[in-house]
């Protein structure tokens, strides 16, 4: 039981940091396409709506070595209108591969890993109180006892009485 709980933290873990890397590797793309993508200008042709109106998306139309391309990009931060031009760089080797002037790349990256990153952390927090309720505590840290009151003794080992001129316990 405590090996499964120990692998649901390593595969929470793990899936909860997905997101993450794969978000670093994308800007390290997105600066790498800019510096040696194709510039290219692209139009904005059309606009829709998925699953019920909750994700827009724009589809781009743009030229390159006398080819036409036609991609969708995701409007995250920013939608341009039906008719708007902007500015992209074109991976060279995968001409459906750019980024716009707004740093948003084309497609529809990196849904997966967020959906396995919301996984992960559900994961996590069911694993951790379950990992926590199997360490044995008790043992490693014991509870400390509350210090007895000492009874004084005589000299010679027996118990300490008062003289008092009230008797104790009564008639």
């Amino acid at each position: 039981m405590t090996v499964g709980c120990v692998l649901l933290l390593v595969v929470g873990g793990a899936l909860l940091w997905l997101p993450f890397h794969t978000q670093y590797a994308l800007d390290d793309w997105k600066t790498d396409l800019r510096a040696q993508g194709a510039p290219a200008r692209a139009l904005v042709h059309d606009r829709g709506s998925k699953r019920g109106g909750t994700s827009t998306t724009m589809h781009v139309r743009y030229e390159l070595s006398g080819r036409t391309y036609t991609r969708e990009v995701a409007c995250f931060e920013v939608c341009r209108s039906v008719g708007d031009e902007m500015r992209i760089w074109v991976n060279r080797g995968d001409p459906g591969d750019f980024v716009t002037d707004f740093d948003q790349l084309s497609g529809h990256r990196g849904r997966l890993q967020g959906g396995l990153g919301a996984v992960g952390f559900g994961i996590l927090v069911v694993a951790v109180p379950l990992t926590l309720s199997r360490v044995p505590f008790g043992r490693w840290l014991p509870r400390r006892t509350p210090p007895q009151p000492s009874t004084p003794r005589a000299r010679d080992g027996a118990a300490f009485t008062s003289r008092s001129k009230h008797k104790r316990g009564g008639r």
